[in-house]
């Protein structure tokens, strides 16, 4: 990771563990600052990177044909809260109505994937990830839902511990409420 400065971050997870009393050399803790710098350079690897790269070249549908709703539901991911810097884990439900194209099913996951690892907020995260895909598939339609659990809730202050989050963006087509209401009804069936 380009971006990523191990040297300085394991010099400041060795600073915090000392501010807290704790011992930076001891036994089990002397490796904590570069396990740290691996993590955040996993955590963070999405920073600078273009998440419309991730969606490739759109693939032409027939000529003079459009394509109905694509709907991918519980796309697993992962962010850090740029609050406390702890994480959010959760799924993301993305639907796109296409124009005249659509992208490999595997490329929206790596579009979620690309804006998650960085520092982020949920409202933020779900609105960029609808703006990606809008961009890079000019769909007619776009609607992200993601529903979340903040472990700066669930282990800390309020102590939510079965709390989640859920954020939804629509664009285009899908800020008709009618569309949106189908396609949040399509979500909520799981496979049965």
């Amino acid at each position: 990771m380009s971006g990523i400065d191990r040297p300085r971050i394991e010099a400041a997870v060795a600073e915090i563990l000392a501010a807290i009393g704790e011992d930076p050399a001891r036994p089990g803790l002397e490796s904590t600052p570069s396990r740290v710098a691996d993590a955040y350079a996993e955590f963070f690897a999405g920073v600078g990177r273009d998440p419309v790269d991730d969606l490739g070249a759109p693939v032409p549908l027939e000529s003079g044909r459009q394509a109905e709703t694509v709907l991918l539901r519980d796309i697993e991911f992962r962010s850090v809260c740029e609050h406390h810097l702890l994480p959010f884990l959760g799924v993301a439900h993305v639907a796109y109505l296409p124009g005249e194209a659509v992208v490999g099913l595997g490329r929206i996951p790596k579009v979620i994937e690309t804006l998650a690892a960085r520092p982020q907020i949920q409202e933020r995260l779900t609105e960029q990830i609808a703006d990606a895909i809008e961009q890079g598939t000019a769909a007619r339609g776009v609607l992200v839902v993601l529903d979340a659990a903040h472990t700066c809730v669930t282990t800390r202050g309020a102590r939510q511990t079965r709390s989640t989050t859920v954020t939804v963006a629509a664009r285009g087509a899908y800020t008709d409420p009618a569309a949106r209401a189908e396609l949040i009804a399509l979500i909520g069936h799981g496979a049965e």
